[in-house]
Formats: structure tokens, C-alpha cells, sequence
């Protein structure tokens, strides 16, 4: 998920490459910052969730049937969708700053 993350920032430095920052923060639908703010938050949500059940801190929970298109979804799964966000929102955070400090 971290390799994923990293990939999907760099498609979108290309983008800036190619554009400007300023296209690439109006591209996005949330600022980087609001990226790993849900990223940390979704991560440790899906950590958390299993002492509501009694469980220990990071214990894998599944939902007994899958769903549609996503197949079976679990805590696990929130995780690395989580880190995901992390990292995308990190990496962009770091280069669009040094993007916008290059255009000055």
C-alpha cells in the first residue's frame, strides 16, 4: 500500500509536471493536508475498532458475507486504505511545496 501511494503521488507530479501546482490543487478534491488527516484517521479507526469487540489493538475483523465489486472487506483492509492516503497526502504535501517554491 505504501509502494501504491507513492506511485499514485508521482502520477500526479507528472500532472504538475506538465501543468502547474496550481492545476494540480484544483485537480484534487481535498488539500494534501486533508489527505493524511483522513489517512491517519481511517488507519487508526480500523486499529482501534476491535477493542470495541474485546479484541486486541489491530486485530483483523471481517464482514461475514462480501460485498459487490469490493469482495471481503475487513479492518486490515481500512488500514491500508488508510496508509494510502497517508502517504499520497504526505508526498504531496513535501513536493508541492517545493514545486511552489521553485515557481517564486
Amino acid at each position: 500500500r505504501f509502494v501504491g501511494g507513492l506511485v499514485a503521488a508521482a502520477a500526479f507530479m507528472l500532472f504538475t509536471i506538465a501543468h502547474s501546482p496550481a492545476d494540480l490543487r484544483r485537480l484534487l478534491p481535498l488539500q494534501p493536508q486533508a489527505l493524511f488527516s483522513l489517512g491517519l484517521a481511517v488507519a487508526l479507526g480500523s486499529a482501534l475498532l476491535p477493542l470495541a469487540f474485546g479484541q486486541p489493538l489491530m486485530t483483523g475483523l471481517w464482514l461475514k458475507d462480501p460485498l459487490p465489486v469490493l469482495g471481503k472487506l475487513g479492518t486490515p483492509v481500512i488500514f491500508d486504505v488508510g496508509v494510502y492516503l497517508v502517504v499520497i497526502g504526505v508526498v504531496l504535501h513535501i513536493l508541492l511545496a517545493l514545486a511552489e517554491e521553485e515557481e517564486d
